[in-house]
């Protein structure tokens, strides 16, 4: 049996920043809640970053701001230490990327 951490994200391409090993993707999702009984939608960002040498390719060559994409992948604990304490966080690994068809003004 194979245990793992994964995560799905749908949404819009914010900043992409390129690094010689990785490429980082912020990417913003929305999503709507009642509140006083009115809908509300707050959007989420969330930054992926991408290490395999074909998708940072296919991303800094074919992916631009605004653009809708789908991302699959793999939550990641690191740390490292900082004024001599241990700074533990949560990567969002991409292991797929993929642009997705753009929305018609009847979906948006």
């Amino acid at each position: 049996m194979f245990d793992k951490a994964s995560f799905e994200i749908i949404g819009r391409v914010g900043k992409i920043k390129i690094f010689d090993k990785v490429v980082r993707v912020s990417i913003a999702s929305n999503a709507s809640y009642k509140e006083n009984g009115e809908w509300v939608d707050r959007t989420n960002w969330n930054e992926v970053a991408i290490f395999d040498g074909s998708t940072r390719t296919f991303v800094e060559k074919n992916v631009t701001a605004g653009d809708y994409v789908r991302i699959v992948g793999t939550l990641r604990q690191n740390s490292f230490e900082r004024n001599g304490e241990t700074v533990y966080t949560v990567e969002l690994a991409a292991e797929s990327f993929s642009r997705q068809p753009k929305k018609t003004t009847a979906e948006e």
